[in-house]
């Protein structure tokens, strides 16, 4: 049994927290993070997926890339594509940029990533995905780790023999997404095979799929073994999630949930650091991230359609400065 209180061991890289923050396209840049981190400064979080081949013909790293030296520990870089050797140099980069961890995506379901040989469509070339593993592990000194699903689809589970192919090739660590790649994020996430997965393998398993509260955490994690979860789509207009789901598994205390107000005051900070990190890409990019701060209180459905349609950083701020003066 997993004695969940204690730290976590990734190869030579030592974690004080079981509970990841797991990497999303599109959300989880540096902004976001220093959000999630604000409530689980001891979690590890992950920037968004950087495209090895992409990486290769630029001389400057993409902005979804950079991490904040001094303040974001622990922090892993991901990683997708299909060619093992544009991996093994994008790694190197990362570790320059100060990655703890290299992650390798081998199971994003979308069909512009799956189409070019990325993502969980390596699930059907699990020989390559070990050809990759080992050309990352070769390249680098810091523990290289992967993010995959149970399988292709129903009638193509083969995560069993992946992951063991994953840990053979020297991966350090593997976090699985309870699903297959044609499920995408629909019915519910098939837990007992991350229980298979824990059951055959000495790495570090880390289970992903419906974590969405603190009980969803600890069901899944009774219910599979693992050794520590990720937390994904549950952060998104949440970042108080990781750092809820640590505090339980390490103290057996329930944090107070934040008030409307709060996760208010939380939204006009995301607002307006977008903006000051990205400009008016930030402006756009925040609209969807206040729409999903924007629930669980009278008027919400309104302001939710006045966040998506905001033009001006004034505009969203006067809009959440009146919805928390209604409160």
């Amino acid at each position: 049994m997993v004695d969940l209180k204690q730290p976590l061991t990734i190869g030579n890289v030592t974690l004080q927290s079981r509970v990841f923050q797991s990497p999303l396209s599109g959300v989880t840049d540096m902004v976001f993070r220093r959000f999630v981190r604000r409530f689980a400064p001891r979690s590890m979080m992950y920037t968004e997926m950087v495209n090895a081949t992409g990486l290769h013909y630029v001389k400057e790293l993409p902005q979804i890339m950079e991490v904040d030296r001094e303040q974001e520990t622990p922090i892993s870089i991901q990683l997708f594509d299909c060619r093992p050797q544009f991996l093994a140099e994008a790694a190197q980069k990362a570790v320059a940029e100060g990655a703890d961890t290299v992650d390798i995506n081998m199971g994003c379901p979308v069909n512009k990533i799956t189409k070019n040989g990325g993502g969980s469509s390596l699930l059907r070339q699990p020989q390559l995905a070990q050809e990759i593993v080992r050309s990352v592990v070769e390249a680098v000194p810091v523990p290289v780790t992967v993010k995959t699903r149970i399988g292709w689809c129903e009638q193509e589970i083969n995560i069993l023999e992946f992951a063991r192919r994953m840990e053979d090739a020297g991966a350090k660590m593997i976090t699985v997404h309870g699903r297959t790649r044609a499920q995408g994020y629909n019915g519910p996430a098939k837990w007992e095979w991350i229980r298979r997965v824990k059951e055959i393998l000495t790495i570090p398993v880390i289970a992903n799929g419906d974590i969405f509260s603190v009980d969803a955490a600890v069901e899944c994690l009774k219910q599979t073994g693992a050794d520590g979860v990720m937390c994904s789509r549950g952060t998104m207009g949440y970042p108080f999630l990781v750092g809820e789901v640590d505090h339980f598994l390490r103290t057996g205390e329930r944090l107070p949930a934040p008030t409307a107000l709060e996760r208010l005051q939380i939204a006009r900070e995301h607002l307006q650091d977008l903006y000051d990190y990205k400009g008016i890409s930030g402006l756009r990019q925040a609209r969807k991230h206040l729409t999903w701060y924007a629930k669980g209180f009278a008027g919400a459905a309104l302001l939710r359609d006045q966040l998506c349609r905001i033009e001006t950083l004034q505009e969203g701020l006067d809009l959440l400065d009146r919805a928390m003066a209604d409160l």
